[in-house]
């Protein structure tokens, strides 16, 4: 699920806290960063776990609808199929992801007045409302309401408060998370062991993730003599410090990591800058870097792997 893009940001972050607190040695940001993997993991498992309870809320809402004293036409035509259908309770009943969701202690976590919230606004819409007056459907058509609800509850403001309450890193995963609930709602009916296929893999986040993190920290005073020169008129104390973090993980990237084209670390940084960082910090990084990988080209420090990974 982790691409190479989230790892470096997740990497980035937990340097900077090194940064800012002293006290924090290498393996303490190590965990740092791998708890930080867990948390985007069980973001996934979180983000669909309450879908699944917005589309369960319909059975509340049928009853209620059924319990008036003088139930309108439109009331007894409702039906509960957002809950009822078979890709719904394709995760409502499997149960390995339902104990993947106790252990987490989840269904704890998710509010019944903020479920109802969710559910009474995204009732509104007219799509919403031609789906649960029919009485038989496609599976298709199961399918294309619980991929509207979820482009509704993540275009809707206090759905993602409500996320980022539970998860802060909702934020910086949002993209990433976004996808993998798509891709599962798209597989559905639930397989065995469907969630694995969004598991974090040990090549990126070990391999890639925590090779890069580990060798910044300890060649931090190497990294800094090669970033230095290219500085000309810049002071590296006066550097921001993201944008000095942005360039070490760089620079160590295209001397640790024969595999990835250098053309892919300067554009992944570039836009990592982008989001992260000041203004200015893309065109600084794009400069900096560019400047680097002639140089360090030059040297012959730069051995890449693979026809082509130089250009």
């Amino acid at each position: 699920m982790l691409s190479r893009r989230n790892v470096r940001i997740k990497v980035m972050q937990v340097l900077y806290s090194m940064n800012q607190d002293k006290k924090l040695g290498l393996e303490d940001i190590v965990r740092r960063y791998m708890d930080n993997v867990k948390k985007s993991y069980d973001l996934y498992l979180f983000t669909l776990y309450s879908l699944v309870r917005v589309a369960e809320y319909a059975k509340q809402d049928k009853a209620k609808k059924m319990a008036k004293l003088l139930p309108s036409e439109s009331d007894k035509q409702f039906t509960a199929s957002l809950s009822e259908n078979e890709l719904t309770t394709s995760l409502v009943q499997h149960e390995d992801y339902q104990r993947m969701l106790r252990q987490r202690k989840m269904p704890a976590s998710v509010e019944l007045d903020n479920i109802r919230v969710f559910y009474q606004d995204f009732a509104k819409t007219e799509e919403y409302q031609q789906y649960s007056r029919k009485s038989t459907h496609q599976q298709e058509e199961h399918r294309d309401i619980l991929l509207l609800l979820f482009k509704h509850l993540v275009n809707h403001e206090p759905y993602n408060d409500f996320l980022e309450d539970h998860f802060p890193n909702w934020v910086d995963d949002e993209s990433l998370v976004v996808g993998a609930v798509k891709k599962t709602i798209k597989a559905l009916p639930a397989t065995a062991h469907f969630y694995e296929d969004h598991r974090p893999q040990p090549d990126t986040v070990n391999d890639f993730g925590e090779k890069l993190l580990r060798s910044v920290v300890e060649d931090d005073d190497e990294l800094l003599e090669v970033i230095e020169p290219t500085l000309r008129n810049w002071d590296a104390d006066r550097v921001a410090t993201i944008d000095m973090i942005l360039l070490k993980m760089a620079v160590s990237e295209l001397l640790s990591f024969p595999s990835i084209p250098t053309k892919v670390t300067l554009n992944e940084f570039v836009e990592v800058s982008k989001l992260y960082s000041t203004d200015k910090s893309k065109d600084f990084i794009n400069g900096i870097l560019d400047r680097l990988m002639k140089q360090l080209e030059k040297e012959g420090k730069i051995q890449k792997q693979g026809r082509g990974l130089k250009g």
